[in-house]
């Protein structure tokens, strides 16, 4: 079994910046990917300091082909289990048994999950098809991309009516489709004074007309024209192998990391959008690196005091 300081569960921005910083200390590190990078249908990114509107494919490879050039193992598959168990009985000291969807596993003294989240969109028809193209949600990731263009935003939820107000900073034509969702008195009000229309006919779908958004098509066959149309989806972050352990979660079910990334299982970390619903590409990639320095510095303080007992075995008598 092949045995490292660090695996790093996901190799995203989080995980191969976390990777990068451990292999630039000289720890032998581990980066499992399963290859489905939660931003796969943006053509480009933004907002990345250096790297704005570069494909985020490209950044994945950089990345990947960074941490290799330093000695990073960078292996693809999907992660099923973790299992800690005491590495040296009566050491104080911990590992981490992981096993692989294709049979194969590792063991690992520390263990860092970038695992991501997943969107869960309106089921419509067009909203899978366009995600990431013309079917947005993240306004200051596409925002400008799309300023003072007719934009929709589908409703449903009051996080998707706060982001109706959001999204008419970059636009003065906003259509808030309320898609059933009940609209209070106050909250027309708040509507109609900041110019936002207002739509409550049910949405059947997006109109797509030569590979490109053109409207939304309400039950009653009326289209409104729109250019963009934004969604506010339900964040399902992807930590089965966090909960599966038994981390501590907040009460709104996302598992508790302190500043550094640390869960509540000694040697295990979490960043990004595992964790974190609201880290872009960039917050996700400070996370990592965030994580990684606590990690390299929790496996000093392990290897100190068994430094100095085997020092002490040394000294003659």
């Amino acid at each position: 079994m092949d045995e490292y300081d660090v695996v790093v569960i996901g190799g995203g921005a989080a995980g191969l910046s976390a990777a990068l910083v451990l292999t630039r200390a000289l720890r032998k590190v581990a980066v499992v990917d399963a290859g489905q990078p939660r931003n796969a249908a943006a053509a480009h990114m933004h907002g990345f300091l250096g790297s704005d509107g570069l494909p985020p494919t490209e950044l994945l490879a950089a990345g990947r082909n960074e941490v290799a050039g330093y000695g990073g193992h960078l292996l693809p598959g999907r992660v099923d289990t973790i299992t800690p168990h005491p590495a040296h009985p009566g050491a104080g000291r911990m590992s981490f048994d992981i096993g692989l969807d294709h049979g194969s596993a590792m063991r690992s003294r520390r263990v860092l999950v970038t695992t991501g989240l997943r969107d869960d969109a309106p089921d419509l028809p067009g909203v899978r098809e366009r995600w990431g193209r013309d079917l947005l949600h993240c306004p200051y990731c596409h925002g400008h991309e799309v300023r003072e263009q007719p934009l929709g935003v589908l409703g449903g939820s009051a996080e998707a009516l706060a982001h109706a107000h959001l999204i008419s900073q970059w636009s003065h034509d906003v259509v808030y489709f309320a898609n059933g969702y009940p609209l209070t008195a106050t909250q027309r009000e708040q509507l109609a004074a900041r110019a936002i229309g207002v739509v409550d006919t049910p949405v059947a779908r997006l109109v797509v007309e030569d590979d490109r958004l053109t409207g939304v098509e309400l039950t009653t066959g009326q289209v409104v024209p729109r250019a963009a149309v934004f969604v506010r989806p339900r964040f399902v972050p992807n930590d089965i192998l966090l909960t599966d352990l038994g981390c501590a979660t907040h009460d709104n079910g996302w598992v508790a990391v302190d500043a550094t990334g640390r869960t509540s299982i000694p040697g295990v970390w979490a960043a990004g959008n595992a964790v974190n619903p609201r880290a872009q590409v960039i917050t996700a990639a400070g996370e990592g690196s965030a994580a990684a320095i606590a990690i390299n510095n929790d496996l000093v303080d392990e290897d100190l005091p068994i430094a100095v007992t085997n020092f002490r075995l040394e000294l003659p008598l």
